[in-house]
């Protein structure tokens, strides 16, 4: 099938975007090194529906040299770079995917590649397998399995699992230790903030930063803008991580006493309606914010178009909101994820653990689906063992061994 992409001249600095990227993926160096000999995965064809960029990019090159036919697309409207893409298609692999494309475009994305017919999937946020589910139940049978990135993708999983719904068996990668112990917290930490600065080249330091929610991506952004030198506040609904947060040295309060003397709101709950128009009517003049959950839905945008009196960009991926008393509010990135949509997404280093448990999993479905059943599965923890090995020792690094004696003393106590 004949790909779908902006523009297909763009593809040398899509190569040189994925090329610099592998310089700092020594793992996923190591899997291609190694599976491309053995292709595991030969005569399989694989949807891989993520953020297209140039790690991903290399996850799915990682994943062709492993013998898979790989159809690439979109998990998010702002995320997709055209160069990537157009690179990708130069290297033989099917895309489905633009930068700013409607909601439109993004379902047409996302149905022609599973119009190819796929054996395994990789999803980023569940679109993919809730599209699957919904209206293509037809192809469920030919599926084998797959995995899901993101927190809200897995949440979304358990819930068709609960349903009974859930036709084939995923693993949630995001609840990998080697997934969210890095990703979510150093790379959202990371990825965050430099999206928020690239996109405002605003200061941090002296800023009343508040944060809504206090998992682990949470923590990565407190911790951060904590190191740029802002005040940092916490707003939760978990009693447990709200004092967590209070003996990580932050200040913890509702939303509504947050917005009256928040300057910078980042919300990373994945749940929807977090700030809302109580909150606009006491926001600062100049109040700025932020998501950085999967999906736009974090930030009432209609209800901050509806008590707004005006409109307009005043710098890319910058949205200002004028208020009835002339107080002016920003939303930055449509409201979108903020580290892609208006940066280039996690750390390379971050996404080689990421991603080497991607491939990991889709190993472990291919060699063990007939005996999973449909349910939402994590991957064996020896997996992570081995990642985290590979991880070391690309950095030079070595650690203590147990010896005899001492794995026959554990075994006995």
């Amino acid at each position: 099938m004949k790909s779908m992409i902006r523009d297909i001249s763009l593809a040398p600095q899509g190569h040189d975007k994925i090329n610099w990227v592998k310089n700092f993926m020594p793992v996923l160096g190591t899997i291609n090194e190694e599976f491309s000999k053995s292709k595991p995965f030969a005569g399989k064809k694989m949807v891989i529906t993520m953020h297209l960029e140039a790690k991903t990019a290399y996850l799915g090159l990682v994943f062709k040299n492993a013998g898979a036919e790989v159809v690439v697309t979109g998990s998010n409207p702002l995320s997709t770079q055209d160069d990537v893409a157009a690179a990708l298609v130069e290297d033989g692999v099917t895309v489905f995917a633009w930068y700013d494309c409607t909601n439109e475009e993004y379902d047409v994305f996302l149905n022609k590649a599973l119009d190819t017919k796929p054996d395994m999937i990789v999803d980023d946020g569940g679109d993919l397998v809730s599209l699957l589910h919904s209206k293509r139940a037809e192809l469920a049978a030919n599926i084998i399995g797959g995995s899901e990135e993101t927190t809200t993708g897995v949440i979304r999983l358990k819930a068709l699992e609960a349903e009974g719904k859930l036709k084939f068996p995923m693993i949630a990668a995001n609840d990998a230790y080697c997934k969210y112990l890095f990703d979510n917290r150093y790379g959202t930490g990371q990825s965050t903030w430099d999206g928020i600065m690239r996109t405002t080249n605003l200061v941090i330091a002296g800023k009343n930063v508040v944060i809504a929610g206090y998992g682990w991506c949470g923590k990565g952004a407190a911790m951060r803008a904590k190191g740029l030198g802002a005040s940092v506040i916490i707003t939760e609904i978990d009693p447990v991580k709200a004092i967590e947060a209070v003996f990580d040295g932050f200040r913890v309060m509702p939303m509504q006493e947050a917005a009256k003397v928040g300057d910078i709101f980042l919300t990373l709950t994945g749940c929807n309606d977090i700030i809302r128009k109580e909150h606009f009517a006491v926001m600062k003049n100049g109040a700025m914010m932020a998501n950085a959950g999967h999906f736009d839905v974090e930030i009432n945008k209609v209800e901050l178009n509806e008590v707004s009196i005006s409109t307009r960009s005043v710098r890319k991926n910058i949205e200002e909101f004028v208020q009835s008393d002339n107080r002016k509010l920003y939303l930055l990135a449509e409201g979108r994820l903020v580290n892609l949509a208006a940066g280039d997404g996690h750390p390379a280093e971050i996404m080689d653990l990421s991603f080497a448990v991607q491939f990991f999993s889709a190993l472990h479905i291919l060699n063990n689906h007939k005996n999973m059943g449909a349910h939402v599965c994590l991957m064996p923890n020896e997996i992570n063992q081995k990642i985290a090995a590979i991880k070391l020792a690309s950095l030079g690094l070595s650690i203590d061994e147990l010896s005899v004696a001492q794995s026959s003393y554990l075994s006995q106590s």
